[in-house]
């Protein structure tokens, strides 16, 4: 086969103390790849800036001016981690192979990603980054990781354990994560539904190389909670059975006080009328709360709002006749639909 064109997608918000070496290792393990011939020369770097408030967007311009491999795309505002990925990975589909996305930290070992490209030659369109281990981690992210994946699983979710957002996507597996137009997005759901030949790559997790995490336990909290209604119904139907179970203890309840009240044993007691009313109106209100977020999601899709606006694009030259190509193709398939 000819040498697959290869675009590494990297999405950065308020990341400039990471990101010059960032740029280093990335340029490096890209021009091996070229010299060893698994990819092609046209082969580049994508960074999007997510509406950072730092010098992000001004080193990626100089990157982009003394460094041929780098591109560059500016959103207008901070869209979020899933969405900024989402436009790197959208518009390079228009003039790539396969895309490798990966985050800016550098905990993500850049040396796999040989292997990657290697299993994308042998026919896998899709080519998850596994973590071996999360021997590095606290004992509280250690916990709350490895009960995120296996609740979402249990959830019914079909994502892949110890696996982030470190892939690769073939040009065929990108063109059908564009058929899917939901706004809550959530990527690790969203790629195992593609089925498309797939397989995994461990590696050893990096400590950050600079900056602080973008991901603090509220962040991942949030995020798990995303993943979860995105993809299953479940926490609905455990509402519905809780709402039942008390249906039936209610009527045992009624039962007992009709026995008590026929032997004379019936005993009033305030204490125990309080708290159940204030345990069952907690109840409903977690019920509430959980349904409330589902409308609310709903109410997100209806409204079929942009999920990223591009500012501003410093592309190849090749690069950005395919897009605008890419992009007149997609204008001219949505009017027909209207017309």
């Amino acid at each position: 086969m000819e040498n697959p064109v290869l675009t590494i997608v990297v999405p950065c918000y308020n990341e400039e103390e990471v990101l010059p070496e960032t740029e280093t290792r990335l340029s490096r393990v890209l021009s091996e790849l070229i010299q060893d011939r698994l990819v092609s020369s046209a082969s580049t770097i994508l960074f999007v800036d997510d509406g950072s408030r730092d010098r992000t967007w001004a080193l990626i311009e100089q990157f982009h001016t003394s460094n041929p491999y780098v591109t560059g795309l500016k959103l207008a505002a901070n869209a979020g981690h899933q969405n900024a990925l989402l436009a790197g990975l959208m518009t390079a589909e228009a003039y790539s192979d396969c895309v490798i996305s990966i985050d800016a930290d550098l905990q993500d070992d850049t040396g796999v990603m040989r292997e990657f490209v290697v299993r994308f030659r042998e026919g896998y369109d899709v080519v998850y980054g596994v973590r071996k281990s999360r021997a590095t981690d606290t004992w509280s992210k250690r916990a709350t990781a490895q009960g995120f994946y296996k609740l979402m699983t249990k959830m019914g979710v079909n994502i892949r354990y110890n696996h982030a957002d470190y892939r690769l996507l073939s040009k065929r597996a990108l063109q059908s994560l564009e058929q899917f137009k939901e706004v809550n997005l959530f990527l690790r759901g969203i790629v195992p539904l593609i089925g498309f030949p797939s397989t995994e790559v461990y590696y050893d997790r990096l400590e950050r190389f600079a900056g602080e995490s973008k991901y603090p336990l509220k962040k991942m909290l949030a995020f798990a909670l995303e993943g979860i209604t995105s993809f299953s119904v479940k926490p609905i139907r455990f509402v519905t059975l809780t709402g039942f179970g008390f249906a039936v203890l209610s009527a045992l309840a009624f039962i007992y006080a009709l026995v008590g009240k026929f032997w004379g044993t019936t005993v009033s007691g305030w204490t125990s009328l309080i708290l159940s009313i204030w345990f069952i109106g907690g109840v409903q209100l977690l019920a509430l709360g959980l349904i409330g977020e589902y409308i609310g999601k709903i109410y997100k899709e209806v409204k079929r709002r942009p999920l990223y606006v591009i500012e501003k694009q410093m592309l190849t030259d090749v690069g950005k006749r395919e897009y605008q190509q890419s992009a007149a193709e997609a204008a001219i398939s949505i009017g027909g639909r209207y017309d």
